[in-house]
């Protein structure tokens, strides 16, 4: 009997997968591959039971799925476009609907560049790409052309990469002839993920997380989205490429379970040619590879446009808590002692933030400031100076501000509280972006906004905020979860603090972030001042640590546990390990050294038996490139090393 229910349910499955089969249309079939064959996209239309044709993709990795038969396509609607195609408004709207398939071309690249900075001195691209092209509607014989060139305004195109870091998906509007705008007012684009997936749901750009599955979330979850499947893959979701469109987070689909809805924060207005942002999956056997993969964002993302960028330069930072000249200058003495780059002027210096009839062309009543002496002095010591500007002042004197601040030696802005989510803001931000670079001067964008990719195409744009760090003093959980989640999709301004009473981890877990985390301007001691600095040995860590590096290595680590990261610049090496709440012995072999030879390792970790007042210990050992180095973190704790070679006699 057992048997025959078994053989009974066996005969039901293979029908049904026969029919779901059927129902595929054979020529729109097409499959890509990545160059290391892991990855297999699979694409094709089926149609439904009212005979419509709609666009579906499922995705694996190393024969294991990642993404079931999910939808894609593009929610259009624009009555002009509509009536030139001559078709009903609703078969319109639904762009991943009734499309009739032209071709499929393929083309492969294989690739290595430069950037001007990064965390690694060389980036790969190498990726497998296809471009499938459709026809909306069937057109009226006296509307039709003898190829695709002669019609370009009813077409769109499907592209996808394969690489071996991941793939990606976006969508293509070619040149029309009749000079239409497209109206988008959503995508979509799905990712049914197998049952039992969990997601690292994080509300906004500077939330919590929460470990969740793939139902009952209240509202969205921001992009990159990090998730654990229960076939052993760690799989994240990202956007790359997105410069004047509107911010994606994902939603669940009330209607299918299990899976992720693309959800634009608004609508979009485009001229085609257009290309939508990319829609970008990662999947990994170990976590930690995701970190080493996030070059994928960067490869998606055009070429720089800068020709020349010699004043682009990296560095550490020390704001400046006390606002007035003395204290400003303080903070230059400080930073040209400690091996810092930079000192930053925060908000208010040139009146309240918030208030439209603030002028960030010049200092406030109630500031003892002069910013071109300033500026002048810092340079006197090798010191560049950032200040702050909120997008209020930056939308009303943008044209004004940036020749006044080139001329007075202003090395870098600070945009505060921009506008996020929506086409407008972003393209303007993207502007902004691009002006600043007329000018020579960086940029730090804080924060809701999160990078995807846009500081290859425009290096000045730094780093950005789009981060739960220490303005809100996340716990140590928080931080060991940001490695594999917030910074996939490139720096982060975490602003590093260390001596502030709220710290809620050790001090050798904060010299390690500066390590762990990646931001070509990284700020340290924040909320901190000159003075709290009282002859600490180990703020020699500080004095030395690079914000860009020649190579990157990721040692180990689980999300929300613990990460190490080694990174090397010259014949130097740092490394950075944190844990989570939880106390851990962390070991790994130095391979990334060279075997054999010999190294003096000096090491920053907690230490309860310290007569010093931060409780770290600055200990020094010699080894050999591979030896196994082993640490007991504390609970929250961590443990910072440099390395260097040992001298000969």
């Amino acid at each position: 009997m057992k048997n025959n229910k078994f053989y009974l349910l066996l005969v039901c499955l293979l029908y049904a997968v026969t029919i779901q089969s059927q129902s595929i249309i054979e020529e729109t079939l097409q499959k890509l591959n990545s160059p290391d064959g892991a990855y297999e996209f699979t694409f094709y239309q089926k149609k439904d039971g009212s005979n419509d044709k709609q666009m579906y993709y499922t995705l694996s990795y190393k024969g294991k799925m990642i993404v079931l038969e999910s939808e894609l396509g593009v929610l259009i609607e624009n009555q002009t476009f509509e009536s030139a195609l001559a078709i009903p408004n609703d078969t319109c709207k639904v762009w991943g609907e009734n499309l009739n398939f032209i071709d499929a071309k393929r083309n492969t690249t294989n690739e290595t560049w430069k950037p001007v900075y990064g965390e690694n001195s060389s980036i790969r691209n190498n990726y497998n790409e296809m471009t499938i092209s459709f026809r909306k509607g069937e057109l009226p014989k006296e509307k039709q052309g003898d190829g695709y060139d002669k019609n370009k305004s009813y077409f769109m195109n499907v592209i996808v990469r394969a690489y071996d870091e991941g793939v990606a998906v976006r969508y293509h509007f070619p040149e029309p002839t009749n000079g239409l705008f497209l109206h988008i007012v959503g995508e979509q684009t799905q990712f049914t993920m197998p049952e039992g997936t969990f997601a690292y749901y994080e509300p906004w750009a500077q939330g919590p997380f929460s470990l969740l599955p793939l139902k009952d979330w209240k509202g969205q979850s921001e992009r990159p989205l990090t998730m654990k499947l229960t076939n052993g893959l760690t799989v994240a979701i990202a956007e790359a490429q997105m410069t004047d469109y509107a911010r994606m987070k994902f939603s669940l689909n009330a209607a299918k379970t299990n899976t992720l809805q693309a959800t634009l924060y608004g609508s979009v207005d485009v001229i085609p040619a257009y290309f939508t942002p990319w829609r970008v999956i990662m999947a990994t056997d170990k976590a930690t590879d995701l970190i080493v993969n996030k070059d994928i964002i960067l490869n998606l993302n055009p070429d720089n446009q800068l020709k020349e960028v010699s004043w682009i330069k990296p560095g550490k930072a020390i704001r400046v808590a006390k606002m007035t000249q003395a204290d400003a200058k303080k903070c230059v003495d400080f930073a040209a002692d400690h091996g810092l780059q930079y000192v930053h002027l925060d908000a208010g210096w040139y009146g309240p933030e918030m208030k439209m009839s603030s002028d960030a062309t010049t200092v406030s009543e109630n500031k003892d400031f002069n910013i071109p002496e300033l500026s002048a002095y810092a340079a006197s010591k090798g010191i560049g100076l950032w200040v702050y500007v909120n997008q209020r002042a930056l939308i009303q004197q943008l044209d004004s501000i940036l020749p006044l601040y080139k001329k007075w030696g202003i090395k870098g802005i600070k945009f505060g509280f921009v506008q996020v989510g929506n086409q407008r803001w972003t393209t303007w931000l993207h502007e902004a972006v691009k002006k600043c670079a007329e000018y020579n001067l960086m940029v730090d964008i804080h924060d809701e906004y999160r990078p995807t990719g846009f500081s290859r195409t425009y290096p000045n744009l730094m780093t950005q905020e789009g981060i739960r760090g220490n303005e809100e003093m996340p716990d140590a959980d928080h931080n060991t979860i940001l490695p594999f989640t917030r910074f996939l999709a490139g720096p982060a301004d975490y602003t590093i603090a260390y001596y502030s009473k709220a710290i809620k981890n050790t001090h050798a877990h904060q010299l390690a972030l500066s390590v762990v985390y990646y931001s070509p301007i990284q700020f340290l001691y924040w909320y901190d001042q000159p003075s709290a600095y009282q002859g600490e040995k180990e703020i020699e860590f500080f004095d030395k640590v690079k914000t860009v590096w020649d190579e990157t290595k990721v040692i180990n680590g689980e999300i929300g546990e613990y990460a190490t990261v080694a990174r090397r610049s010259g014949n130097e090496w740092f490394v950075g390990s944190i844990t989570n709440k939880q106390a851990r012995k962390i070991s790994f072999p130095t391979n990334f050294l060279e075997k054999g030879k010999k190294y003096i390792v000096k090491s920053y970790q907690d230490d309860d038996a310290s007569q010093t007042r931060t409780k770290v210990a600055v200990l020094e050992e010699k080894i050999k490139g591979g030896d196994i180095l082993t640490f007991d973190l504390k609970v929250s704790g961590g443990v910072a090393l440099f390395i260097s070679e040992e001298k000969k006699k």
